[in-house]
């Protein structure tokens, strides 16, 4: 017999893993030679210059060479894949689908951006008794079950034309704002229809608009349980709707968890895990599809790529996760704030795909729920086992045995006996002396519940894909403001560092439970907020206080030992330029990231990271921001002009500024110093750094000399920058002497 075609198959581009590997070879020779430099140096019985600054360069040159090391894993076989999706089986026989979306705050996280979300989780193409929308609310707002209720109204319109005319952009805000003509343009029915549906789409907005007007926004942290599947509502309806239209609609579950001061609620991963426990005695469906609030679905056909994974018979038993990348509709060509995240979904995610797998992401994943449930089935059937790690739920530990079976039917309230176990599954007590969180679900070992949560399916032998079709398949709002991607570094730094100081620190834990190279990406993505955050503090502090005192660090002009120095900085330079005209990008793409690396390493990164010790240590406890959603027009505005946003705390702006005052003043002194006395050959190259600084963040210096409009950083910052500039070469100075 002829074997069956294949649902996908993957491409690995041996040119880039030839040429990622050479320059790896060369960069590491050229770091030897460094280490050699600065070793031979600190082993000389006199020195010139003290010994502090040197070692604290050294150390900090050491730290970046081993992220740098780290990071070489994610080069070593990048791969792309090709799906089928023509040669799934019929619609009756592919499995279900549950989709989980998680909103926690509806004056950050608007709600009518929300329900676009869920309309077009709804309308995805995919057999409709087999897709189950669960939207998880953890504000407790009745807004947000409002507006619940008036997607649930129009999307009986909706969902019939998006399959009816087979439409792509199947989110309706998208849909009617884009400019684009649709292919049905010369089919008057076809225009009738759609402005029909314009006219229910803007009703549709205009009642969800009406209930944040009206609607209170209830407490996020003291209220009950409230858990309402969606049904079908025709009073009030003036028109004839098809009978068939209003069967053909996706199951659509309101969840709203209880939550309690007393209680611990671990933020977005307790708020998946009673999703999981809800859906598991409803839908029970053995994929998950998890989206972020504003991460619409932005292609009918995702379901139908993921399962061309997850259907393999040769990939199948031991597939986790298939993870689509984040995309975004409101980043332009400037892209000032790296929104894009070029890197991670470019270069890191295929690399790891050729290693197993790439790193859950918190949106756009279709999960195996099994994965999610441990090794229970290695256990045996002892019921009291069971309970101890899931709960007392028998109804839920019986779902665990099942296959998918649909137990409600749409258009009907849940069961009593239903709504009442439901409930008892979303209360705060439930999970009270049982492993989720620790070995079933979601981990709560990190705030980045996904990263650490993939870590460890990893680390149980699951794998996962990385699948990035031309067309995006989910688009989200990126954050178009300094503020806002701060604190947002911030709380992705302070989750990372939760696992890498960690018992489950990857480069510790990994390594005997899978392969050197995918532990190192995973030590790489969880280190690299302190690791780039500490050498980055020293290098652009110590070399310009030395610079400002006459004390060289590097080695001079004439000696060979400058050409090692030459050569590694412009290496990694040149290399970064690479990857990024290779991906699409251009010289001011690589001048952007190169500015929000530094900005987010000397402010967000440390911050992230030092909350991360500290909560270590007992002295903070555990908190969780959500990204503000919101737009604010003259922000907008700013960043569409390439404009960055300084309307932020001090927090953020006084190292910022500091740093660039001193590297001013050290361009200066130490320009005016090479002239007056003569030494430029050993000073050149602190000159250049500070030079170098000065050039890619010029944004700042704009901001504090230039600009004079809303967003410029504001004369108080600058003085209270300048006041610690003063304080900081004041200490500086008497450490050097």
């Amino acid at each position: 017999m002829e074997s069956p075609l294949p649902l996908h198959v993957c491409h690995v581009n041996n040119l880039s893993v030839i040429l990622n590997k050479l320059h790896a070879f060369l960069h590491c020779i050229a770091i030897a030679l460094l280490i050699y430099y600065r070793a031979s140096y600190l082993l000389q019985e006199t020195r010139a210059i003290s010994i502090i600054p040197w070692l604290l360069v050294f150390a900090s040159e050491l730290l970046l060479s081993f992220i740098w090391l780290l990071g070489r894993a994610y080069l070593w076989r990048p791969v792309s894949r090709t799906v089928f999706p023509e040669r799934l089986p019929e619609d009756d026989k592919l499995p279900a689908i549950d989709v989980f979306i998680c909103t926690a705050d509806p004056e950050k996280e608007p709600t009518f951006g929300v329900m676009n979300t869920v309309l077009s989780a709804m309308a995805l193409d995919y057999p409709v008794d087999k897709l189950h929308v669960y939207l998880s609310d953890d504000g407790g707002s009745p807004i947000t079950l409002r507006g619940m209720r008036e997607a649930f109204r129009f999307a009986k319109w909706w969902i019939p034309f998006c399959r009816r005319y087979r439409i792509k952009t199947i989110c309706p805000q998208a849909y009617f704002s884009e400019a684009e003509s649709d292919e049905n343009f010369g089919d008057s029915e076809f225009v009738t229809e759609k402005r029909k549906i314009k006219e229910k789409y803007e009703m549709f907005e205009e009642h969800v608009m009406k209930a944040v007007e009206d609607g209170e926004y209830g407490n996020s942290r003291n209220h009950s349980t409230i858990i309402e599947q969606i049904i079908q509502d025709t009073s009030g309806e003036n028109e004839t709707i098809r009978q068939a239209d209003l069967v053909e609609m996706p199951l659509l579950v309101y969840v709203s968890r209880e939550k309690s001061p007393e209680h611990l609620h671990h933020f977005k991963g307790g708020a998946l895990n009673v999703l999981l426990r809800v859906s598991g005695v409803i839908s029970n469906s053995p994929y998950i599809l998890g989206l972020d609030c504003d991460m619409y679905c932005n292609d009918p056909t995702s379901a139908r790529q993921a399962m061309c994974f997850h259907l393999d018979p040769k990939t199948s038993s031991s597939l986790a996760f298939v993870q689509f990348p984040q995309k975004f509709h409101n980043f332009n060509e400037h892209d000032i704030y790296d929104g894009s995240l070029r890197s991670g979904y470019r270069l890191q995610w295929p690399g790891m795909d050729g290693l197993k797998g790439p790193f859950l992401t918190g949106t756009g994943h279709y999960i195996k729920r099994e994965s999610l449930y441990g090794n229970f089935k290695n256990k045996g059937i002892d019921l009291a086992e069971l309970k101890d790690t899931f709960g007392e739920s028998n109804l839920f530990i019986k779902s665990l045995h099942q296959s998918y079976e649909h137990k409600n039917v749409n258009g009907e309230n849940l069961s009593n006996v239903l709504q009442q176990e439901t409930e008892v599954l979303a209360s705060c007590s439930y999970e009270h002396q049982t492993k989720w969180g620790e070995e079933v679900g979601f981990s709560y070992q990190s705030v980045s519940e996904d990263f650490f949560t993939g870590f460890i399916l990893h680390c149980k032998g699951w794998t996962s894909t990385y699948f990035d079709p031309s067309r995006p398949q989910f688009l989200g709002t990126s954050t178009t403001n300094l503020n806002d991607v701060l604190i947002q570094g911030i709380r992705w730094a302070s989750g990372l560092i939760d696992v890498s100081i960690s018992r489950f620190c990857p480069l510790l834990y990994g390594p005997s439970r899978m392969s050197l190279l995918l532990s190192m990406c995973y030590g790489e993505m969880s280190l690299f907020p302190l690791l780039y955050c500490l050498p980055l503090w020293c290098l652009v502090t110590l070399p310009q206080l030395c610079l400002l005192n006459g004390i060289p660090l590097y080695p001079e002009v004439s000696s060979p030992f400058f050409m090692v120095f030459s050569f590694i900085f412009l290496s990694a330079i040149c290399k970064h330029l690479q990857e990024v005209i290779s991906t699409g990008g251009s010289v001011y793409t690589w001048r952007n990231e190169q500015r929000i690396w530094m900005i987010k390493s000397v402010t967000s990164h440390f911050y992230g990271s030092m909350d991360a010790i500290m909560k270590l240590l007992g002295l903070r406890k555990a908190s969780f921001l959500p990204t503000n959603k919101v737009l604010d027009n003259e922000q907008v505005k700013r960043y569409e002009m390439g404009q960055f946003d300084f309307q932020t705390s001090s927090v953020f702006l006084v190292p910022m500024v500091s740093l660039m005052i001193l590297n001013v003043a050290a361009l200066v002194c130490g320009v005016i110093r090479m002239i007056a006395v003569g030494n430029w050959d050993k000073l050149f190259a602190q000159v250049l750094l500070s030079l170098y600084i000065l050039i890619i963040n010029f944004a700042i210096v704009e901001g504090m000399i230039v600009r004079k409009d809303k967003g410029r950083i504001s004369p108080s910052a600058i003085l209270l920058s300048s006041v610690f500039f003063v304080t900081f070469l004041f200490f500086g100075s008497i450490i050097l002497i």
